[in-house]
């Protein structure tokens, strides 16, 4: 069903150019749109205008005609006047009316089988037979975005996705649940990851400037079949759960880009558990205050570097060294080294991944 507002301002804009007035009702009498100043009450003329046979009538200055959506009766349309030219653009109305009731069954029956075929929901008989009947091509180059939005249901963001693509008709623009927007986009001849890239990260800025949303978002591999695009999607879930785990402080995940966060992500939770053991025993990560935590990390960053760590932690150099022969103490690694610094921050990882896992089962 048209929104009201879009049926506002249809007939706001014939107004304009014909300086007729007119007004949209549903078939129980309810104005849905007017362009009258006037309240209007005729609902007992509308009720006999329904129930007649008649598609358009001339009542007491007004002319009324019916509207259809196929053979279904949706809208009456009146028009103010009852000359041969009101007639007329009293067809044009119905005309447009129709054609928008058209575009938006067109529209959800996209959005529909999008849907469908993002969750697997369809068989390969019926991708083929259903994309042939919506004029969707099967073999060209698509890739799937999700943007995961800080609320539910924001439709300013949704809308703004829309204004972005509104040019390119080949893309498709949906919602699966309450916080991700789908973006199932095509390709032109030519398009590289390190173009994906860029969209996503256009996609970031603008929702964070024009509808002042923190959004984050991932994409998938790019897949040359309709068929494959539930692949890109479930590509894209992966990068948006793997970049909220391990790297909280990107705004734009790729699949192709996860590095070891893709495979601690696909580690059973007894695996991790025993990992985990393996390498700190009955030591927790609880018993790591937050001061060690961010010296670990900042050694990480700057390569192993005592001496740049220490200078960027404004501490000396020997009491960096302190904190890691303390560490070492407990854990039996030392971060000094290499194959111990890169132990500990894939254990770091898969604790994150264990807390994750903890969180979503509750």
């Amino acid at each position: 069903m048209i929104s009201n507002q879009i049926l506002q301002n249809t007939i706001d804009g014939i107004k304009g150019i014909t300086k007729v007035e007119l007004l949209v009702l549903d078939l129980e009498g309810n104005v849905l749109a007017t362009t009258l100043e006037e309240e209007f009450d005729q609902e007992e003329t509308i009720h006999a205008f329904v129930s007649s046979q008649a598609d358009s009538q001339t009542i007491q200055g007004f002319q009324y005609f019916k509207v259809y959506d196929m053979s279904q009766l949706e809208y009456v349309v009146m028009i103010k006047g009852d000359s041969e030219s009101d007639f007329t653009i009293g067809k044009m109305v119905v005309f447009q009316i129709q054609s928008l009731l058209l575009a938006y069954k067109e529209r959800y029956d996209k959005d529909n089988f999008i849907k469908n075929l993002l969750l697997d929901n369809l068989l390969l008989v019926d991708i083929f037979n259903r994309a042939k009947k919506l004029r969707i091509k099967m073999n060209v180059s698509r890739v799937v975005f999700i943007i995961e939005t800080s609320k539910e249901k924001d439709t300013g963001v949704l809308e703004t996705v829309r204004g972005i693509f509104a040019g390119g008709t080949k893309d498709f623009i949906t919602a699966v649940d309450e916080k991700n927007i789908i973006l199932v986009k095509e390709l032109a001849q030519g398009e590289v990851y390190e173009d994906l890239e860029k969209t996503a990260q256009m996609l970031v800025d603008m929702l964070n400037s024009e509808a002042m949303a923190n959004v984050h978002v991932a994409y998938g591999t790019i897949v040359e079949d309709l068929k494959e695009v539930s692949r890109s999607y479930k590509e894209a879930k992966m990068a948006l759960d793997v970049g909220k785990i391990f790297y909280e402080d990107r705004n734009v995940m790729a699949y192709s880009n996860l590095g070891i966060g893709r495979l601690i992500y696909q580690l059973p939770l007894p695996l991790c558990k025993m990992f985990i053991k393996e390498i700190f025993g009955e030591t927790t990560m609880d018993q790591f205050d937050e001061e060690t935590l961010i010296t670990i990390n900042r050694f990480f960053e700057n390569n192993l570097n005592v001496s740049e760590t220490s200078r960027q932690l404004y501490i000396h150099r020997n009491t960096l060294v302190y904190r890691l022969d303390k560490l070492q103490k407990s854990t039996g690694l030392d971060l000094r080294t290499f194959e111990d610094a890169i132990t500990f921050e894939i254990a770091l990882m898969v604790v994150k991944y264990m807390e994750y896992l903890e969180t979503i089962e509750y």
